[in-house]
């Protein structure tokens, strides 16, 4: 039984932290110069978001089944005003920070960093409705599986688009506004239409 929990949630981590990892990729080209620390804490905001909403989940599964089913259906509109409104706010200013690439490589502020993780984590609450015959141990375990495996993909995401966003310079921004504003509405046409 363990295995299996073990198992399930590695690929439940995977499958849910695409998104995060998009975003990461996203914001690694918009600061090609960020250092390690800096990288851990948005990885580490991802981690705890994908964590703690399978965990969110469960419990609404538990004890508030009724409230959280009229929710779900607004999941996807969500997460895509806060993509929409958080890629396009980087796509305007790359847009108008001209080609220098220290206009372009604007810092991520806390607020847009929570954002981005609520965005990316608000469809990991179906994942407690997966989990709902876990006690509360295996229900901890999964979801922290699910954040630790969260975290290293973020990671990578953020090293791979702090390579691409250096040989990309001005246009990184840009690019990571485009991709924020195509994952908020990949995540609205699968919640609504599939």
């Amino acid at each position: 039984m363990i295995v299996e929990l073990i198992i399930t949630s590695i690929l439940l981590g995977i499958g849910l932290a695409m998104d995060a990892f998009s975003v990461s990729l996203a914001n690694g080209l918009n600061e090609p110069k960020m250092k390690t620390g800096r990288m851990c804490l948005i990885a580490g905001v991802f981690s705890a978001f994908q964590f703690a909403m399978p965990m969110l989940g469960w419990v609404c599964v538990h004890f508030f089944l009724k409230y959280f089913k009229s929710f779900e259906k607004f999941i996807p509109w969500i997460a895509l005003i806060l993509l929409l409104y958080i890629g396009g706010k980087m796509l305007i200013d790359g847009i108008k920070g001209g080609e220098s690439e220290e206009s372009t490589a604007a810092k991520l502020g806390i607020g847009a960093l929570m954002l981005q993780g609520i965005a990316t984590s608000i469809d990991a609450l179906s994942v407690g409705f997966t989990i709902a015959e876990y006690n509360t141990a295996e229900a901890l375990l999964s979801a922290l599986i699910i954040g630790v495996v969260t975290f290293v993909i973020c990671y990578m995401g953020l090293v791979l688009g702090k390579r691409f966003g250096t040989k990309l310079s001005g246009k990184a921004q840009i690019l990571g506004g485009a991709i924020l504003i195509l994952i908020g509405i990949e995540i609205f046409i699968k919640g609504v239409f599939f």
